[in-house]
């Protein structure tokens, strides 16, 4: 018995034991003694509650029931009123005999045990140290619940701070698809302004052109009067040229039912037809191989290679024939660094357009794509600063990407990424 007493005792735990015999208090404190408990001695009910108004830090009450004044019973009574007091279990010690309407009225009380005297010490000390251990795991009982509690109300303000994210996150998600229907609404109405106000300004444009020419024609003038008509016409032509840029660059809207299976090859020959004449007077040599076959927009995909070769033509060497190289190749498009939204297409490949030209100092690499982005003066070459902004706003629009690297005398490459299929949105 004294095995299992031993067992089940929690350590240090502060025990109040009341009695009105000092004596009776000196036995029970001896024999708890060797379990290393706290004893605190009442020596009535009056003093008892005194004590547990300032302390109630106590595992268990041994409560003597006979005692003036105030009765064991009277005392347990008054103890479990108070909140914080109702949780300490109560032995009572009494000397009565086995009376079940006494025993009951203990239980009533609150009690949860009877010892009688005289007090067996081995009794004793089984009885406190299972009830020490109980009120132990009833106040660890006690602090989970405080814990889950409060875990839980944790948890409760979580969900709903979740919930009003969510919230919030939803009336951003309308608000943005508003934008964004508005901005698209606004793009198209910028396109048809772009393409009106484009169309509107040729007219004038063609009248000056056609009348320069006749009073030209038709009229003889000094050196000075023919040159500057000849800077009119030279200017309205150049202004034209940048209209159509414009309108080019504007127009470029497309759905997927625009894209076709396209053999780059047949693109590449025929953007070289048109710039016929052109590759002639600069006496160009143009290789290439075979190309692949790609998702893409024919018309679009063409003026891209139009504009990359009308660009190596412009900016050739005087000294030099220029050779344009046209090479492709699959490649991998995990191994795209820095293009890393390409890299779930099955298949990619990257074209590279390479000339022998007078190149450009690659810190503009990344400039030279910007809408009216120039690097020489109109002097110097003629052109918009057009017509690479509307390179990379067609690659992108199947998808891919195009990038430059040159050096100064040594040529430019154009380095273009495609995707093989154009993916369904």
């Amino acid at each position: 018995m004294e095995k299992t007493a031993l067992s089940l005792r929690k350590p240090d735990a502060k025990i109040l034991v009341v009695d009105d015999r000092a004596d009776n208090l000196i036995s029970i404190e001896a024999i708890l003694a060797q379990d290393d408990y706290t004893i605190v001695k009442a020596n009535s009910g009056k003093a008892a509650l005194k004590i547990l108004l300032n302390d109630h830090d106590f595992s268990l009450i041994l409560m003597d029931v006979q005692m003036p004044e105030l009765s064991g019973y009277e005392t347990a009574t008054i103890i479990y009123e108070r909140d914080k007091l109702r949780n300490i279990p109560i032995i009572f010690i009494t000397a009565h005999s086995y009376d079940e309407d006494f025993i009951f009225k203990g239980y009533r009380m609150g009690g949860v045990d009877y010892i009688y005297k005289p007090v067996k010490p081995e009794l004793l000390r089984a009885k406190v140290a299972v009830f020490v251990e109980l009120y132990s795991k009833n106040q660890q009982l006690m602090q989970q619940e405080k814990k889950l509690l409060a875990a839980n109300e944790f948890l409760q303000k979580e969900i709903e701070e979740k919930k009003a994210s969510e919230a919030r996150i939803n009336l951003l998600n309308e608000q943005l698809l508003a934008k964004n229907e508005s901005l698209k609404q606004m793009n198209e109405e910028l396109d048809q302004f772009a393409y009106m106000a484009s169309h509107d300004l040729q007219e004038p444009l063609r009248k000056i052109q056609v009348f320069s020419d006749k009073i030209l024609k038709n009229n003889n003038f000094d050196t000075d009067s023919e040159k500057y008509f000849g800077k009119i016409v030279n200017s309205s032509k150049r202004m034209q040229n940048l209209i159509n840029n414009l309108l080019d660059f504007s127009r470029h809207t497309v759905s997927s039912n625009d894209f076709k299976k396209t053999p780059l090859k047949d693109l590449v020959k025929n953007a070289l037809t048109e710039l016929e004449v052109e590759i002639e007077k600069s006496n160009a040599k143009i290789y290439y191989d075979e190309l692949p076959v790609v998702s893409a927009v024919p018309g679009l995909m063409q003026q891209l290679f139009y504009n990359l070769f009308s660009n190596a033509i412009k900016f050739r060497k005087p000294s030099e024939d220029l050779i344009i190289d046209i090479r492709s190749e699959k490649i991998d498009p995990k191994s795209l660094s820095g293009f890393t939204k390409f890299n779930n297409s099955k298949n990619f490949y990257q074209i590279t357009v390479q000339d022998n030209g007078i190149g450009f100092d690659e810190k503009y690499a990344e400039d030279i794509f910007r809408v009216f982005k120039r690097l020489h003066s109109y002097q110097e070459f003629e052109g918009t600063g057009v017509g690479l902004s509307i390179c990379k706003k067609i690659v992108e629009k199947h998808n891919g990407f195009i990038k430059a690297e040159s050096k100064i005398d040594k040529g430019s490459t154009f380095i273009i990424g495609l995707p093989e299929a154009h993916p369904v949105n």
